[in-house]
């Protein structure tokens, strides 16, 4: 077992990088690249231009589900993380996980990860400038200086460094203006919050530019913490800087060299509990924000940092080289209370430390007709977790004071791939496009799992002390597999797009760091429960996503009506299903310890539909440069299993729903810009946007506690911008009905529709869900010079 390891000059350069230099993006930022891969601008028609192919073309023409959201519509609407953009975007869950303020939990289409342990690879990638973020910590990114934000449905992998199986979030920072400038927003509203962001540059001579941005983000809990004084619960405190230098000796060489921090003090996030404690009889909360956990140790802090060197040339008209070297390292300390409540029922403190070195090269070529992409990746990352669970309350019963079951699970991945994408106009209305990418991803994994007794471990300076080795597990794999991409597109009329669109998904395969190898059956039937029965318990394999979509994109009315089309069936083969469940390993009727359950469930069909839409309805229709725009979302989805194997070897599908999937999201927002004079010349705009999404469930196994019914949610925002954009002031409220919403939660009971409900793990019977934001009305005002 071996915590992150880095080169000492590589860490000593890109910490100076992160303290010296400043930064023009976002807080929780993560490595940058030239940022010359998704919309880039609207022209003077309101044209919006992306290179989501690497290279320019109008975002009709593009034969992939994309949506783009420009960073000045995201300040018009004063979204602050990037959870937000769900609510426009159809199919797409983004949650903060549970237990935690800055981990990422990210679906689409039905297909993601909730599990943030080492050993469990995302199903949807995040992309900070080219840069892929290959862990869920630290990856709620606040939205600040951002250019763009991209959402990429659907398999990913011939374009960009890292194959995706679901999708792909793009967060895109500006590149330096060419003169100085300084900018400073400021931010104050409901349950105190404050937060400032200083961003400035400038040139220093004609070749070089320097910039960045520091921040301070607060705000008071949600709710507090009734057993722990002055701990609340729900709040925030973050710090961050990140610095840019851009170096452009000629027109044809552009270098980016940036360097990112970020500290997050807030307080633990612990979950509201739905039942009544089955031991000690506490009631339910009538504030599901507060909460009666007793764990405070370890003290939570998430503190994150990397760097990245991006080098950009032009070898000709028709050729082009970039090359993007990147680093990051986070590390999270965190004390979760699965029960809420003051006993040491079931307490899981939790220690998550990440590193990755990233090198990818690309070869883009662009003669007019053929243009397309080569490229190679490699990923040499290492995640460690250490959690213990301590279930005190049930040690008191069996004998085994202080009962403790820690895991330490140590997974190093090392992938590389080749991968490339072209595509061939066969006439002024026909286009053929052709992809595919080899991927070599090395999974290797070390397991420890010990049961203590006393305490907390040693790791969080616990007395306990260890009296069993339940796993103690090292291997490795090597998961290899092509996957192809390839669309047809039709476009009867500039102004129409028709494509049909296959690709294939793939994420590798792993061990689960929660297996507890004591309880490997003989799997090979040699008489003998050894080593390759251990490997093959632990062990899950790849799945796999076959994606077919038929679309139409379309600009009507000298582009005042936009709208996109999307039909797509996906079948989704050895879907990987972790979860833990209670242990009754001495057969005494009561679970004093758990283990993880990794499985290759079986399969399913994903149907579903997609429509995306914008009109500007209204230019001087009032007088004076009026204008009135709406936009839209619809997403509907049939997701089902159409096999699902449980533990016991039995196909229960007609039992299993998706998690995180609800079957409609749909929103619809308007904005209203009036011409009014406050500061010279500028414009009032008054928006408002409601976004739905219907039923969800947050397991596999539906509950009727912890599920979530269909809600919908009324966000609204007044704001003056000056014509030269360089003073705005907005009012903004979100979440106005103040909707109660449930996006994560544990479950250890079992809680049967219409069954009574008993516990698995621990005494108190744990089940405790974590909501979304309520209601929130701040005032928001930049000012640059």
């Amino acid at each position: 077992m071996h915590m992150p390891t880095r080169s000492t000059a590589f860490r000593l350069a890109v910490s100076v990088t992160a303290l010296a230099l400043a930064m023009p993006a976002a807080a929780q930022d993560a490595g940058a690249g030239a940022p010359d891969d998704g919309i880039s601008a609207e022209d003077e028609d309101d044209v919006i231009i992306v290179s989501a192919r690497r290279r320019d073309e109008r975002l009709i023409d593009v034969p992939i589900s994309i949506t783009s959201l420009s960073g000045d519509m995201l300040e018009k609407q004063g979204v602050l993380e990037i959870t937000e953009v769900a609510q426009s975007v159809p199919n797409v869950t983004l949650e903060v996980s549970r237990g935690t303020n800055t981990t990422l939990t990210a679906f689409m289409r039905g297909v993601g990860q909730q599990d943030p342990v080492a050993g469990f690879e995302q199903g949807v990638g995040v992309y900070v400038d080219d840069v892929y973020l290959n862990r869920p910590q630290a990856s709620v990114l606040d939205v600040y200086d951002v250019e763009r934000i991209e959402v990429l449905r659907g398999p990913q992998g011939t374009l960009y460094g890292r194959n995706t199986i679901g999708g792909a979030i793009k967060y895109v920072t500006a590149r330096l203006p060419g003169d100085t400038s300084v900018k400073l927003r400021g931010t104050f509203g409901s349950y105190d919050q404050a937060e400032a962001v200083l961003t400035a540059s400038t040139p220093i001579g004609d070749a070089v530019r320097i910039g960045g941005s520091v921040a301070r983000l607060s705000r008071g809990g949600f709710g507090d913490n009734l057993v722990q004084d002055g701990v609340e619960n729900y709040n925030k405190d973050v710090w961050a800087a990140r610095g840019t230098l851009e170096i452009e000796p000629a027109d044809t060489i552009f270098i980016r060299l940036s360097g990112d921090y970020v500290k997050d003090n807030s307080d633990p996030r612990q979950g509201h509990r739905f039942l009544p404690g089955l031991l000690s009889g506490a009631p339910v909360l009538d504030n599901v924000y507060d909460t009666r956990s007793g764990l405070s140790a370890p003290d939570q802090e998430v503190e994150a940092y990397g760097g990245a060197l991006s080098v950009e040339l032009e070898v000709s008209d028709t050729l082009k080289i970039k090359n993007i070297l990147a680093y990051r390292e986070d590390s999270s300390t965190t004390p979760i209370d699965f029960d809420s409540l003051p006993a040491a029922d079931l307490d899981v403190p939790a220690i998550y430390e990440n590193d990755q070195f990233s090198e990818e090269f690309q070869l883009l070529y662009d003669d007019g007709n053929l243009a397309g992409l080569l490229g190679f990746y490699y990923l040499d990352a290492n995640a460690v977790t250490v959690f213990d669970v301590l279930l005190a309350t049930t040690g008191d019963i069996v004998g085994l004071p202080g009962l403790n079951a820690q895991t330490a699970g140590d997974v190093s991945t090392k992938t590389w791939s080749v991968f490339g994408d072209f595509t061939y106009d066969i006439s002024d209305q026909f286009s053929v496009s052709v992809g595919g990418r080899y991927t070599n991803d090395k999974r290797s994994s070390t397991v420890l799992r010990r049961t203590f007794i006393g305490g907390l471990s040693d790791a969080f300076d616990g007395p306990g002390v260890p009296i069993a080795t339940t796993s103690d597990f090292d291997g490795s794999e090597t998961f290899k597999e092509f996957t192809p991409r390839a669309s047809v597109s039709w476009t009867p009329t500039p102004d129409h797009n028709v494509y049909a669109t296959y690709s294939k998904g793939f994420k590798g395969g792993g061990f689960d760091p929660r297996g507890q190898t004591t309880l490997a059956p003989d799997i090979d039937g040699d008489g003998d429960i050894d080593g390759d029965d251990q490997f093959a318990f632990l062990r899950f394999a790849p799945e796999k996503v076959d994606s077919y979509e038929l679309g139409w994109k379309a600009s009507l009315l000298d582009n005042r009506l936009n709208f996109s089309l999307a039909a797509f069936i996906a079948d989704y083969t050895d879907v990987q299903i972790p979860g833990s469940i209670g242990v009754d390993a001495n057969n005494d009727g009561i679970n004093e310890t758990f283990v993880g359950v990794t499985t290759n469930a079986g399969a399913a069909t994903i149907k579903g539909l997609e429509f995306e839409g914008t009109a500007k309805v209204g230019r001087d229709f009032a007088g004076g440069g009026s204008r009135l725009d709406f936009g839209w979302s619809l997403g509907i989805l049939d997701a089902e299993y159409d096999e699902f194997i449980d533990a016991s070897g039995n196909d229960v599908a007609d039992q299993r729903v998706f998690q995180n999937t609800p079957d409609v999201t749909a929103s619809a927002r308007i904005d209203l810009g009036l011409p009014m004079s406050l500061y010279g010349e500028g414009e009032l705009a008054i928006g408002s946007q409601i976004s739905f999404r219907s039923d969800a469930s947050q397991f596999e196994t539906p509950n009727r506690f912890l599920d979530q019914d269909g809600f919908a949610l009324v966000d609204a925002s007044i704001s003056w911008t000056a014509d030269d954009d360089r003073l705005r002031i907005g009012l903004y409220g979100k979440n106005l009905f103040d909707k109660r919403y449930v996006v994560a939660g544990y479950n250890f009971v079992s809680a049967p529709i219409g069954g009574p409900v008993t516990r698995t793990l621990g005494r108190e019977g744990t089940l405790t869900g974590f909501y979304g934001d309520p209601r929130r009305v701040f005032v928001s005002a930049q000012i640059g010079f």
